[in-house]
């Protein structure tokens, strides 16, 4: 018989809903206009924008005009940090940026480049062991030559969650504009910006259930920002380039049923990841769980196994036919320890071996108790392997 073939890596992306897929189709060969056409076809294909822009606004709970379409959530965070440092260093002479080494790349080493090519000054927050960053750290690092925050809501590796509603009221007070990577909380969570206090935040359709290469940056209104990307007027002339109308579209269906289901799918998700993380805990020796034990991810799971290299552990898994991650995906495959891990004080024999596990809204406790059957022979061998 073919070997079954179970996907446990949701938080490198996920499947396409065939709702989304249903709602973008006529958008291919049927409402196919330039929206930036004045004739009928670019009238409908415009509408077809607005309207996704008003369902993501609806759900975010902000105006429509406060919508920024990317294409993705690496080039929301892009954006972002380049387009409000830059503004508000040439507004008000600021020049430091607050982050912290556990972002993920397209904030911090956007941050970083900013620091090397652009003059401006990084000062990388120290977080807790569970990776998390406490308002105080912030409070006490800001001040008025911060040009902007930029913190993570969930971290996409260790699956912690900050505390972005009074991370951003301290900025406010400070008058210090506030971003935060919601690329993996937003899949999860209810996503207010209202009460999350963010005046810049970054989602990525691929998360939730909907196409890769659409994304979205919500923009404060006020905000000041440059464009990253130059050239037409679209998306209010913060982003260049004729827009992607079937990915919108699928966007904003995709987004729109992430928070209307996020409760109904939090229930059914958060009793199968904790009962991996439990029974992982229980049945393998020295393996602990990263990040915070229960401030995390509703889908999130991930360990470190002392001696048991990562890469090799992943190709065993997948032979087995469980896909899984070392990590953040876009490191997968690098021989190097975790730069997460290593942040947080884990020494290499740990940080290499990292392992994420993350469900999604269709995985069943069959497949949870069939991985559970496999893991702890699997990080067994790895172990005698790197003996040898």
């Amino acid at each position: 018989m073919p070997l079954t073939k179970t996907y446990l890596d949701y938080a490198a992306t996920t499947p396409v809903d065939p709702r989304v897929v249903e709602a973008m189709l006529p958008y291919f060969n049927q409402t196919f206009g330039n929206p930036s056409s004045v004739h009928a076809f670019g009238q409908s294909a415009e509408a077809a924008r607005e309207r996704a822009r008003e369902t993501i606004a609806q759900a975010l709970n902000c105006q429509p005009k406060e919508i920024i379409f990317t294409s993705c959530g690496s080039e929301s965070d892009n954006l972002a940090l380049r387009g409000a440092a830059l503004a508000r260093r040439e507004k008000t002479s600021a020049n430091w940026i607050l982050t912290t080494h556990l972002e993920h790349h397209a904030v911090s080493h956007t941050a970083a480049q900013l620091e090397k090519y652009y003059g401006f000054q990084v000062e990388w927050l120290k977080t807790d062991r569970y990776g998390i960053i406490h308002p105080e750290t912030v409070e006490n690092a800001i001040c008025k030559n911060t040009a902007l925050v930029s913190l993570m809501w969930a971290n996409n590796e260790i699956g912690s969650l900050n505390s972005i509603a009074e991370i951003g009221a301290i900025c406010r007070t400070q008058g210090v504009p506030f971003h935060s990577d919601a690329v993996q909380g937003a899949a999860h969570l209810p996503t207010d910006v209202q009460s999350l206090n963010v005046d810049l935040l970054s989602i990525g359709a691929h998360k939730f259930y909907g196409p890769k290469g659409i994304g979205a940056l919500y923009l404060r209104q006020g905000t000041p920002l440059i464009p990253a990307q130059t050239g037409g007027s679209q998306e209010f002339g913060y982003r260049a380039g004729t827009e992607n109308i079937p990915y919108m579209v699928g966007m904003a269906e995709a987004f729109r049923l992430a928070q209307t289901e996020h409760a109904a799918r939090t229930t059914h998700l958060q009793p199968l990841r904790d009962h991996l993380i439990g029974t992982i805990l229980e049945e393998i020796p020295e393996a602990r769980l990263t990040g915070h034990p229960t401030e995390r991810l509703p889908n999130h799971a991930s360990f470190a196994f002392k001696d048991a290299d990562a890469n090799t552990l992943l190709m065993m898994l997948d032979l087995e036919g469980f896909a899984c991650s070392s990590g953040s995906a876009c490191k997968t495959g690098d021989p190097r320890p975790s730069e997460v891990l290593t942040a947080l004080g884990m020494s290499a024999d740990w940080a290499l071996g990292g392992l994420r596990v993350t469900l999604g809204k269709d995985t069943t406790p069959e497949e949870i108790n069939a991985f559970l059957a496999v893991l702890p022979g699997l990080v067994e061998r790895v172990r005698k392997i790197n003996q040898r």
